[in-house]
């Protein structure tokens, strides 16, 4: 009875990796047929795997400042494509082009940035031609 038990629990938990697993690589989140061009002042750089985060603050036209945080893909990714830990710091002002989430909430996924030194960088990231680029 141990055995079967062992070997339910062994399948239960390999399921669960497996679906964790492929729900962590989709971009289903993301609205591909726009982005949102967000100008503001960096907050938070996160260079770790799996993913790169930006965090910004951009005021509106009547001035309310509005956090968004922005995913990038892998580090090992953005390395093979230019990138550096280095590039962003905090109080940096970037503008961002994001895909936002389908949810509307202040958050999307960071397609291209535009640095402090003017220096323009493109999102190496999976797919990334499905992500529509508008005004």
């Amino acid at each position: 009875m141990n055995v079967l038990k062992d070997k339910i629990i062994w399948v239960l938990l390999s399921l669960c990796i497996a679906n964790a697993t492929l729900a962590h690589h989709s971009f289903a989140v993301y609205d591909s047929s726009r982005s949102v061009t967000l100008k503001g002042v960096v907050t938070k750089w996160q260079w770790t795997n799996p993913h790169a985060y930006l965090e910004l603050d951009v005021q509106d036209a009547t001035g309310a400042a509005h956090h968004y945080v922005l995913e990038g893909t892998s580090i090992n990714i953005m390395i093979r494509g230019g990138w550096r830990s280095n590039m962003i710091k905090v109080g940096d002002q970037v503008t961002a082009v994001a895909a936002p989430t389908l949810s509307g909430d202040q958050t999307g996924l960071l397609l291209e940035a535009t640095l402090a030194n003017g220096q323009k960088v493109e999102m190496p990231i999976p797919a990334g031609y499905i992500f529509k680029r508008t005004p």
